[in-house]
This record gives C-alpha cells, sequence and structure tokens, in this order.
C-alpha cells in the first residue's frame, strides 16, 4: 500500500507507534517533513529560521529550514509558516513540483476546477503528466481541499517509487 511504502522509506510517521490516521489532513509541518524525508533528510545549511512560529524544538524545525532554503516554500507570509494550518491539495503538488526544481508543465490539463494562472497550475499539470496524481475523479483535482495524510504518502510514493 502506498502508506506502508511511505512508512517502510521512513518518509512518514504515525500519530503515535500505532496509527497512522490516513484521513486525518495534513499539516505544513507534517507535509514539509514527509518530503524532507523523502529526499534523505538533507542538512539545512542555515541555523536561523526565517520563521517566528517554527521553534527549534519541534520535530519540523529543520525540515522547514531546509524547505525554505530550496524554495520550496515561502510560508503563509515572510515571517511565518503556520506549521499547524491544513495543507491544500493544490499546495502539496506545488511542494513537490518545487522540490523536482519546477519542470516545465506540458500537456492538456485534464481537471476543469485547475485555472490557468493560479499557483498550482504548473505544478498541478506536472503531477499528472507524471503520474503522481489522476485527481479525485478524471476531470477534477480539488486543489483547495485539504489533503490528507494519506493523500500525503500516496503522492510521495508515486513520486519515489
Amino acid at each position: 500500500s502506498p502508506v506502508g511504502g511511505a512508512a517502510d522509506t521512513v518518509v512518514s510517521a504515525g500519530v503515535d507507534s500505532c496509527h497512522f490516521v490516513p484521513e486525518r489532513s495534513g499539516t505544513g509541518g507534517q507535509v514539509v517533513t514527509f518530503l524532507w524525508r523523502a529526499h534523505g533528510c538533507p542538512a539545512p545549511k542555515s541555523v536561523q529560521c526565517p520563521f517566528g512560529d517554527v521553534s527549534p524544538q519541534r520535530y519540523y524545525y529543520q525540515a522547514v529550514l531546509w524547505a525554505a532554503e530550496q524554495g520550496i516554500t515561502d510560508g503563509v507570509d515572510a515571517t511565518h509558516f503556520a506549521p499547524e494550518r491544513t495543507v491544500t491539495r493544490g499546495q502539496l503538488v506545488t511542494f513537490l513540483w518545487r522540490a523536482e526544481g519546477c519542470p516545465a508543465a506540458a500537456g492538456t490539463n485534464p481537471f476543469a476546477d485547475v485555472e490557468r494562472g493560479r499557483f498550482y497550475y504548473d505544478a498541478v499539470l506536472w503531477a499528472a503528466r507524471t503520474g503522481i496524481t489522476t485527481g479525485v475523479d478524471a476531470t477534477h483535482f480539488m486543489p483547495n481541499q485539504s489533503c490528507t495524510r494519506g493523500q500525503v504518502a500516496t503522492f510521495l510514493y508515486r513520486e519515489f517509487a
């Protein structure tokens, strides 16, 4: 299973030692940590976090530093990351796309709810073309819907499998 594959590669962790809770919405701290782990937990160059709401004592601190340095996230503004805020499906694929260096998006947009000009447009087209997502159905991606922990694990599994 995607969750099993992600857990086997130490990408994700459960909410405790026995439960993953795949239907729970993923937070910014969780999503960035899953992505950081998928990339091998690279050490950030900086020890100074640009976000005042990211404490060095939190599990996601190194992941957020790395993601900010790599241009994967800009935070919700220049000084806040909002690590407990739920991540949307559009945000998740944008994080994945940026982590891959913003590859060119090509092809036809298969999703009626993904509009040209939105921050996630190229990322969603890339994710659809590469098979990371097939949408919630053949013509809808639902970019503003909260991304569940199970969806995060599935997208990462599809990207790194």
